[in-house]
């Protein structure tokens, strides 16, 4: 099943999956044994996949939707060395030299993309373009200069943005060059089909409901269609399946939105262009071109998972931002994407403890495309027996209390918030009383039951009780999904798995609408 038609309202796009180049991979049609089990076909799986093949093992692939149906289908497009962040901040937690070894690792992810694309002839749009930073007003000026000055503390070819370089207003700004911009469906999807073989299985449609440590040279993943053993399994699917808790307890959880428009006159900036305007709110904004036809994105108006009232009002905000600034003839795509903060500012990557066969890659925040061939690169790592100051520094079982504890505390106090203010609360609106292409959870007979009214007047009922660990879910008004606040597991009407953590869908129910 595809990503968008899992969605009601038919108007949520992303510009990626309008110009996609499909994928045609069969489901499980019987068990299979493998040297690595991939849960996830985005790209982080999909290279995963690559770089373990290339180094001797049988793998397979295993994704729930289409390969890139996730959130590397929902993302910018965008490559680049720098965090969302800031360099200042990684070096200021930490120190240069850990800032450096950051840079480097994803310069190196980005070389083997860019090597991937030119070995392959993959056809994805993609263009080298400067990434820059700016402010348009005092406030932010002082964090672009920590930025600049720890960018080249790191060494980092940084230069500071000319009076009228940029088609924005720039109080201050910085660029670094040689970044680079592609449309990341499109690349994941040629990449999975140059590398499918006997010995790189790639399932689609294809969702793990259970994940059993038989032993330690065995994991069992039960699928809805059979089961594969494997000696080593990744979770490739931007949050650990199941109940992590060490995991999921030490990430935000946010939703960010993006559109894409034609402008009637004007013309389309070309770079990667991150602005700050009011105070501390940021905007991303690219130009795509593919066959000719060219398009302004812009990407921002994030909010925790799950717990926004009218998420629609984020979507219109980005309209309204283009709008005042370029000359807008029509919005082509809407649409939003899932991101995981960690704790400590690094995303955490390699063995979900100490000797385990199960590998975990999270908390790329927004910089997922190129943390995620990052991930790919040191699991393979990994699993060949390689320690490197990347595994190291990356190490998913690390812990560190004193880099942690603040956001630690912000994430768990936000989720215990929510799961209190859900069970206390009572509504007495009835399912016919809801209108037509909304959801609302209301409360049948003593339980909390997510109903959605269709646009053909049927009901749809499930459980509001998130399968992961039992929170209530919030009606995502403009995505039309049923979203957890707790840990971001998303489903859609019918209860079936969207993204996030669950296994398991939310269960059906009957319910009277009067």
């Amino acid at each position: 099943m595809d990503y968008d038609y899992q969605h009601n309202n038919k108007t949520i796009k992303s510009i990626w999956r309008s110009f996609s180049a499909g994928s045609d991979f069969p489901s499980q049609e019987q068990s299979l044994s493998v040297d690595v089990a991939v849960i996830g076909g985005g790209i982080t799986g999909i290279t995963t996949a690559q770089l373990l093949k290339e180094s001797g093992y049988k793998v397979a692939v295993i994704e729930a939707l289409k390969v890139g149906g996730g959130s590397t289908g929902h993302s910018t497009g965008n490559l680049y060395i720098a965090v969302e962040e800031g360099f200042d901040r990684i070096q200021s937690k930490y120190d240069t030299e850990t800032l450096k070894t950051v840079v480097e690792a994803r310069g190196s992810a980005m070389a083997l993309i860019e090597n991937n694309i030119n070995r392959y002839s993959i056809d994805c749009d993609y263009k080298k373009q400067p990434w820059y930073l700016f402010s348009s007003n005092d406030e932010s000026e002082e964090r672009i200069d920590k930025v600049l000055q720890a960018a080249r503390d790191a060494g980092i070819n940084a230069e500071e943005v000319d009076k009228g370089e940029l088609p924005f207003k720039v109080q201050h700004g910085v660029k670094i060059k040689n970044q680079a911009q592609f449309n990341p469906l499109r690349y994941v999807q040629q990449l999975a089909k140059h590398i499918a073989s006997d010995n790189c299985i790639i399932l689609e449609n294809t969702r793990v409901v259970t994940i059993d440590e038989e032993d330690e040279d065995c994991i069992r993943l039960e699928t809805d269609r059979g089961n594969v053993h494997a000696k080593y399994v990744v979770h490739a699917t931007h949050t650990p399946k199941g109940n992590l808790f060490d995991f999921h307890s030490v990430l935000g959880t946010y939703r960010e939105y993006g559109i894409a428009v034609k402008l009637a006159s004007g013309n389309y900036p070309q770079g990667i262009f991150w602005g700050y305007y009011n105070e501390n709110e940021r905007f991303s904004i690219r130009s795509y071109t593919h066959e000719g036809s060219n398009f302004l994105l812009a990407v921002g108006q994030p909010h925790r998972v799950g717990q926004q009232e009218d998420n629609e009002e984020n979507i219109k905000n980005l309209e309204k931002f283009l709008a005042e600034r370029f000359d807008v003839d029509e919005v082509t795509n809407r649409w939003g994407g899932q991101n995981y903060k960690p704790a400590d500012l690094l995303p955490y990557i390699g063995r979900k403890s100490k000797g385990s066969n199960i590998f975990i890659a999270t908390g790329f925040s927004t910089d997922g495309l190129v943390w995620g061939v990052v991930s790919a690169m040191l699991i393979n790592d990994l699993v060949n027996g390689n320690e490197t100051k990347y595994t190291k520094l990356f190490d998913a079982s690390r812990h560190n209390v004193l880099k942690a504890a603040g956001n630690f505390v912000k994430e768990n106090i936000s989720n215990a918030g929510e799961i209190l203010r859900d069970y206390i609360f009572i509504s007495d609106t009835k399912a016919g009383d809801i209108p037509i292409g909304e959801g609302k959870v209301i409360d049948v007979e003593g339980k909390k039951v997510a109903v959605f009214h269709d646009d053909s007047g049927n009901v749809k009922a499930c459980s509001a009780i998130c399968t992961h660990m039992g929170c209530v879910v919030h009606w995502n008004k403009a995505e039309k999904t049923w979203d957890c606040p707790c840990h971001a597991s998303r489903f859609d009407t019918d209860g079936c798995i969207i993204e996030g953590p669950a296994l398991k869908p939310l269960e059906q129910v009957t319910v009277k609408e009067s």
